[in-house]
């Protein structure tokens, strides 16, 4: 998964759904993040389900928006939220079949039914947003309702992974009769059904409080979570020490982590936990210097992941020689067993067998507000590197997050980073919403033994481990083909005073928050 918003939106949130008195319940947990969220036109929702495809709206709709399933507490399988029983009812992993709970209510007190979730998710396909969720259904052909509570998916092609789809905002349920059928919503419109609702959102913050309507299966162990917006990394951890936030969440940035982690800090406990995001370079295979193979090769036999580790993020970060990060069963590290070490006699026999003239020009273009302080730096060391070997003349830019975005679906760079929070803990989903037809980076980008033969093979086997050797050598056509150069993997932290509990639940392994772990004083 991708990506976050940044900007402002207008102040007031209208039509949230919220009952009178709901936010009543005591002084809220407030959670910095050096998110912001902005109505623009190629985002006029920040929240709409069919087009929000990153980190920072999906921990706003993981919390307010309820899908048929979600991903538990501790383990990968999903369990049921909105659904009281779900599972495929053929061999061949084709149609699954999804019961309703009873009694389930949209935040605005209308009723949620089968209707609702199919409306939902042909909504999100039918929109199909530039660089949003829609790829995570292109493999669904229907959605069949049986009375208010049995809905049927029915697939073009066996998906033993179609169940981790549904536990992402991406299937987020919404009201049929407060979404346009074919186009985003406009402004500040969000009403679900989750543990949540909306209830305010301005340049400063976005209140959440207990949704009254809510029934799913999740626990909530506070009644407010004020969502407090920074400007750095370092404003946000003036905050914490002062005791104006509870919580300090994204970015923390690697010198944060060495100083909050210290025996220093009494009252607030750093919070450390295994991570799947990676940052890679992404390139534009078909036009420009990036469109050469061998200049894409020759960026991976110079790129030196473990001096980007050590001088940008202070060892807060792991080198990464795959798309799949370590931690999934399928991780190879495909990058390191062709390249080996960086060198700069490899890549200047690569340039010179492809006839290729150096120093080749390249703009490494990044978003300057999006994934954290470290990024310029990050981007500089990868600009020394190259021109260091005299084999590149490059230079870098950064660009704001409103702006970066839609420039880099659309074909605007030959070479940029870009972060993805994997939507579901499983290989496929490293792979396949890169190099499918209609993949979220809009890359020119096609590798039929990958598209049509493995993704295809693995989604048939509900054995999750078996998929290893597959996807262990779509790991290595990345390698050899360079669309995208992996460079690290991050992990997870939180910061926060030390009356607050359920601190190591409230991430999940794609990052995104889960409020209603944390609590205060007792109990997590």
């Amino acid at each position: 998964m991708l990506p976050v918003l940044a900007g402002l939106l207008a102040p007031a949130l209208a039509a949230c759904g919220t009952e009178k008195g709901a936010s009543a319940g005591g002084d809220p947990i407030v959670v910095g993040t050096t998110d912001h969220f902005a109505v623009s036109k190629s985002a006029p929702a920040p929240f709409d389900p069919a087009a929000a495809y990153d980190v920072a709206a999906w921990s706003v709709m993981r919390n307010t928006f309820q899908t048929l399933l979600r991903l538990p507490r501790t383990g990968t399988s999903p369990v049921r939220d909105a659904a009281s029983r779900c599972g495929f009812t053929d061999a061949e992993n084709e149609q699954y079949r999804c019961t309703l709970r009873k009694g389930l209510t949209f935040s605005n007190g209308h009723e949620l039914d089968a209707r609702d979730v199919a409306f939902s998710v042909e909504r999100v396909k039918r929109i199909n947003h530039k660089g949003g969720p829609a790829v995570l259904f292109g493999n669904l052909d229907r959605v069949e309702t049986h009375g208010k509570r049995e809905i049927v998916f029915h697939l073009k092609k066996p998906d033993a992974t179609f169940p981790y789809k549904l536990t992402t905002p991406a299937a987020a349920i919404v009201d049929r009769r407060a979404y346009p059928a074919h186009s985003l919503t406009r402004g500040r419109e969000l009403t679900g059904s989750g543990p949540y609702a909306l209830d305010s959102l301005d340049a400063e913050s976005a209140v959440l409080v207990r949704n009254p309507h809510y029934r799913g299966g999740l626990e909530r162990h506070n009644s407010k979570i004020e969502l407090r917006f920074f400007d750095s990394a370092g404003a946000m951890e003036k905050a914490l020490r002062a005791r104006r936030i509870d919580v300090m969440g994204r970015t923390i940035s690697p010198g944060q982590v060495n100083r909050l982690g210290s025996a220093q800090d009494k009252g607030i406990e750093l919070v450390e936990q295994p991570g799947q995001e990676i940052r890679y370079l992404a390139f534009d295979t078909k036009h420009g210097a990036t469109g050469k193979k061998a200049v894409r090769q020759a960026i991976a036999q110079l790129v030196d992941r473990k001096k980007i580790v050590r001088d940008a993020y202070d060892r807060s970060t792991e080198p990464l020689y795959s798309l799949v990060p370590a931690g999934l069963t399928a991780h190879r590290n495909s990058f390191f067993n062709k390249y080996g070490e960086p060198g700069k006699k490899a890549a200047e026999r690569t340039l010179r067998r492809a006839g290729i003239d150096k120093p080749v020009k390249l703009t490494l273009t990044y978003t300057t507000d999006h994934y954290g302080d470290a990024t310029a730096k990050e981007f500089a060391a990868l600009e020394k590197q190259l021109d260091d070997s005299g084999l590149f003349d490059a230079r870098t830019k950064g660009v704001r997050w409103s702006e970066f975005r839609p420039a880099a679906t659309g074909g605007k760079y030959r070479a940029w980073g870009y972060g993805w929070y994997p939507d579901f803990p499983d290989a496929d989903n490293l792979i396949a919403p890169f190099f499918e037809k209609d993949n979220f980076l809009g890359s020119p980008y096609t590798n039929r033994e990958i598209r049509d033969e493995i993704v295809p093979q693995t989604r048939r086997q509900t054995g999750r481990a078996s998929t290893t050797g597959a996807f262990g050598r779509a790991q290595d056509i990345v390698a050899e083909d360079v669309p995208v150069l992996p460079l690290w993997q991050g992990k997870q932290y939180l910061a926060a005073r030390d009356d607050i509990t359920g601190v190591e639940w409230a991430l999940n392994s794609s990052s995104v928050l889960q409020l209603w772990e944390l609590g205060r004083g007792q109990g997590g």
